[in-house]
């Protein structure tokens, strides 16, 4: 059997196993890949070129810069912009979504956008009680419209810019591809708001996390913090001040434990070691226990009203709660603690202990099996101390800290880093790659993430998948199979005209986007593109930037391109749910490359 008929039988059982749904996409790419080398078709080193190429690092690099964001509470705050400028208006949101990932693709790409957006509208998603399937898909289409809106928005579109220039003419402007980018990505907005709650799925994954906006307040109910906390106010000849506010804190004792100390909101200075006048003393114990110490230390009691203020003390960029149980066999059972009680690393404070939903406090008790304690600490003590097996966490600190804490610790690091690799991507100071490494070592340097944060945050399946198709495309490059294809499409078209010409570019491109990536379609497809032109008079550089159009569609497969497969499973999409929003803006596209291109652009 030649080269060619392997790649087609390849390429027609690889789609055969993704329309199964029986095989994870990955897995049967990177069968592909061994089938192609088994066979001879691929040597060693070209079949395993996918895994070393840039493209695979820079989106690697992606999903690490998305994860900061995610950890240090911007995407938090995009998603309540969301919310609040929405209004729990499904539409809005979608709207509002599909205008910032256009506005994100421009400066990221599609991939990128996605990414960093795919928690927000998960997110926003919970918060709505919408399936996160009738939003993902209009996230992903709509960024795949803002890659046309500017040159770097895509690869694509650099790719075309280079091979116009090969030709011997003018590289592609960096806003040149507006004039048919606005009315791409207006039409694609239209289309998803007017037709896209009829064709998209409602089904939610059993992935879905739950809503931990609430979390801080819904913990304060439960356990009673703020019946039981006190806000104290240090008198002028108090006894406290002066006293180290370690040691006051070191002195907690059933029914009356320290749980934070902080400064005098005039003058007061956040650094300051020391209790001063004017500075405010939060406890948690007893009321005639509380009354008795704020007598004896000469405090005053501003508790009332003061709800929020409890709460905020409690739960904030730099502190959090966590909730855990005693699960059998801990070694914990039987050990004495008490609510104000400092663990043995002195890096978190046992706020509450309840047992059987009722509380225990504030005197000492012995833990028993099931029992649940509500802990305080910094973000990064509850994030450390807790993978303690002795414990089980309710809700891991992480998960709460990512929806409940807007712009925390890190946010303006992130966002740096965030404007740094979009500078570097605008202005091509550096390869696209090094751009996005640079960024993804920047949040581990700059700790916005840990080590093993970053390497979680990537997506094994989808670099996978991307790295075995990469070879894909090489093997029907070199066997003639993409070659055999454009030249019955020229066949085809014969002299039929502009339009015919440009139509049938489109649906080559489109198509083939459709199975492999459209960096491999647009380089197949550009030589035929640019034949075809000149054969039939038409300007090298519409064909060029229809080929482009047709290889941003892609919008009818999972596999057309790593955004779709980024939110197949947050979305619990199947292989046949994306035609059917994608065909609509198929059409659509198919319109602007074959009538409007060849208006713009006329040479």
């Amino acid at each position: 059997m030649s080269g060619m008929l392997i790649v087609f039988a390849t390429l027609a059982a690889m789609v055969a196993a993704f329309l199964s749904s029986r095989v994870p996409v990955a897995l049967a790419a990177l069968g592909a890949v061994l089938v192609l080398y088994f066979t001879g078709t691929l040597d060693l080193r070209t079949a395993l070129s996918g895994f070393g190429d840039p493209t695979v690092l820079f989106i690697a690099s992606l999903f690490i810069v998305s994860a900061s964001l995610e950890a240090s509470g911007v995407t938090a705050w995009v998603g309540q912009g969301l919310i609040r400028f929405g209004n729990d208006n499904v539409t809005r949101v979608t709207v509002l979504t599909t205008l910032l990932a256009g506005a994100l693709t421009a400066l990221l790409g599609v991939s990128g956008a996605v990414s960093a957006l795919l928690p927000v509208v998960m997110l926003v998603s919970v918060r709505l009680r919408r399936p996160p399937s009738t939003l993902l898909m209009p996230l992903v289409f709509s960024a795949h419209a803002g890659s046309m809106l500017v040159l770097t928005a895509s690869l694509v579109n650099v790719v075309a810019s280079d091979a116009a220039q090969e030709i011997g003419l003018a590289e592609f402007g960096y806003f040149e591809l507006s004039v048919i980018g606005i009315p791409l990505f207006a039409g694609t907005i239209l289309i998803i708001v007017l037709v896209g709650h009829r064709l998209l799925p409602e089904r939610t994954g059993r992935s879905l996390p739950p809503d931990l906006s609430g979390h801080s307040k819904m913990l304060a109910d439960q356990y009673r913090l703020l019946e039981d906390t006190f806000r104290l106010e240090v008198q002028p000849g108090s006894s406290l001040i002066g006293t180290s506010k370690a040691a006051l804190k070191s002195r907690n004792q059933p029914g009356l434990s320290v749980i934070a100390i902080q400064p005098a909101p005039k003058g007061g200075a956040p650094g300051r070691a020391v209790i001063g006048r004017g500075d405010l003393v939060v406890v948690y114990g007893e009321r005639a226990t509380v009354e008795s110490f704020s007598d004896g230390m000469g405090l005053r009691d501003r508790t009332e009203s003061a709800g929020s203020a409890i709460r905020g003390a409690l739960f904030n960029t730099r502190f959090g709660y966590a909730e855990v149980m005693i699960p059998p066999r801990s070694r914990l059972i039987g050990q004495a603690v008490f609510p104000g009680m400092i663990t043995e690393g002195g890096d978190l404070l046992i706020l509450a202990v309840q047992r059987r939903g009722e509380d225990v406090g504030p005197g000492e008790v012995a833990l028993a099996v099931g029992d649940t304690l509500l802990l305080q600490g910094t973000w990064k003590a509850l994030d450390e101390k807790l993978k303690d097996p002795e414990v089980l966490v309710v809700d891991a600190p992480d998960s709460v800290r990512r929806q409940a804490v807007a712009l925390g610790s890190g946010a303006r690091r992130a966002a740096v880093i965030l404007a740094g690799m979009v500078l570097l991507l605008a202005t091509g100071a550096v390869p696209t790659v090094i751009a996005g490494m640079l960024a993804a070592c920047a949040t581990v340097v700059f700790r916005v993430l840990t080590v093993e944060q970053a390497f979680r945050a990537i997506s094994g399946s989808a670099l996978v998948m991307v790295a075995s198709l990469i070879p894909l495309s090489t093997a029907m490059y070199e066997t003639g199979a993409a070659q055999v294809i454009a030249h019955g499409l020229v066949v085809l078209v014969g002299d039929r005209g502009t339009h015919a010409v440009l139509a049938a570019l489109f649906v080559l491109t489109a198509t083939l986007t459709q199975l492999v990536s459209s960096i491999a379609t647009v380089l197949i497809v550009i030589p035929v593109a640019v034949s075809a032109a000149i054969e039939s008079g038409v300007s090298p550089r519409a064909a060029l930037i229809t080929t482009a159009v047709g290889a941003a569609a892609c919008f009818l497969t999972p596999v057309a391109s790593t955004a779709n497969l980024i939110v197949q499973g947050p979305g619990s999409y199947r292989f046949g749910d994306y035609w059917k929003l994608g065909l609509p803006l198929l059409l659509w596209f198919g319109l602007i490359g074959t009538f409007l291109v060849p208006v713009v652009w006329s040479r």
